[in-house]
């Protein structure tokens, strides 16, 4: 472990260098996500449903684009691909200078979400790509970057704000992210990703859609993670509603329920990983999604003062999903159409970000929270059952 944080700051692994250029563009992409995003739009004069569309419409983008921008990794490199990604990441902020309609708004955050199209999968790709030993616990150390960024870019942005304008943070948070340079030029490309005999590009197309809808643990992965997405993204958008709404519920204690959310997936990150790696990848993706369905179904039972045990349970959920199915999805994928691979995965995550906020509001004009947040627990529950066979049919082993 000291091992591993030493690594780390010295940036003397491949992992502790994408590790920090994630973490440098991540958080300051989220930095300009939450809560300035919502803020810069409304004081352009746009109102609740176009914010969000505003807010999900970058997602939308990965759904479409991630992956095929993951076989272009596949055949020119993920190196190639990582540096113009993170141009994009540190150019287009300076671009909301010139936004003066939520047209324009739109319009842009489409275009800025070519850059998580691109880094997302390559990223993921490029950290499973290093060999099938311990590709669980290498996932879950690299996840853990994303996990700083989203409990400190919040914070940030209200430090920010309170003595800048809005303009004025995008013009910050577009030269910070030059900075990320640095450890992705310290790269070192992986050769089984570079080829000198290719095939056309048309051709490669062809034959990496066809290879990564063949595998089913892509799917499994996938689908599952859709499901998990669809879920915490519903909370997302909801529960602050839903906590407003109940005797003593505040702002303050919505934000106390997600920070405490992340840090506990913080912390069991790496519980997941090294247990993929140890027990198998199955089984500790079936707790996780027990964790997950438990939460949902307390979020209405437990009194205010006791919620932060939901947040746990989801937290907990998280950890142990997300290394474990990336690990699953990389063990039985050819490193060669590994790009591919994780762009199908990204693109069934992203649907799921979008999917999930859209059918919570339509559940909840005809139910109440309760029978939301337990419908979305059954959910979790059937996507469980129904992934029983792709176990099989895969065979995945501990």
């Amino acid at each position: 472990m000291l091992r591993n944080i030493l690594n780390l700051i010295l940036l003397q692994s491949n992992l502790a260098r994408i590790f920090f250029a994630d973490f440098i563009l991540r958080g300051f992409y989220q930095i300009g996500k939450t809560p300035l995003l919502p803020l810069f739009a409304a004081s352009i004069g746009a109102g609740e449903l176009i914010i969000g569309f505003i807010v999900s419409i970058s997602t939308t983008t990965g759904v479409v684009l991630k992956p095929i921008f993951g076989i272009l990794s596949d055949r020119w490199g993920r190196k190639l691909w990582l540096v113009i990604s993170a141009v994009l990441f540190a150019g287009t902020p300076f671009l909301y200078q010139f936004v003066t309609t939520e047209n324009e708004l739109m319009i842009l955050r489409l275009f800025h979400g070519v850059s998580t199209a691109i880094f997302g999968p390559i990223s993921l790709a490029y950290v499973a790509s290093g060999g099938s030993q311990n590709v669980g616990t290498r996932i879950a150390y690299f996840g853990m970057s994303r996990l700083l960024a989203s409990l400190l870019a919040p914070l940030s942005a209200g430090v920010l704000l309170t003595f800048l304008d809005f303009k004025d943070v995008f013009l910050l948070i577009g030269t910070c992210s030059f900075f990320a340079m640095v450890p992705i030029f310290l790269l070192t490309e992986n050769k089984l990703t570079v080829r000198d005999i290719r095939p056309s590009i048309f051709n490669q197309f062809y034959k990496s859609f066809q290879y990564s809808i063949k595998i089913p643990a892509i799917w499994l992965a996938g689908l599952l993670e859709l499901m998990v997405y669809l879920t915490i993204y519903a909370i997302k958008a909801f529960l602050p509603l839903f906590i407003i709404s109940q005797e003593g519920g505040t702002v303050l204690w919505a934000g106390l329920f997600f920070f405490v959310q992340e840090l506990t997936h913080f912390i069991f990150r790496p519980v997941g990983g090294s247990a993929s790696d140890r027990y198998g990848q199955s089984i500790v993706i079936f707790c996780g999604m027990i964790f997950i369905a438990l939460g949902l179904c307390t979020i209405t039972n437990f009194p205010l003062n006791l919620i932060l045990f939901t947040a746990i349970f989801l937290g907990i959920g998280q950890g142990l999903i997300f290394p474990s199915s990336v690990a699953l999805l990389s063990k039985k994928s050819n490193d060669n159409h590994l790009g591919a691979a994780m762009g199908l995965y990204g693109a069934l995550r992203n649907l799921g970000k979008v999917v999930g906020p859209i059918g919570a509001g339509i559940l909840l004009a005809l139910f109440d929270y309760s029978t939301v947040f337990y419908i979305f627990a059954g959910l979790i529950i059937f996507s469980l059952v129904s992934a029983a066979p792709f176990w099989i049919k895969s065979n995945v082993k501990s």
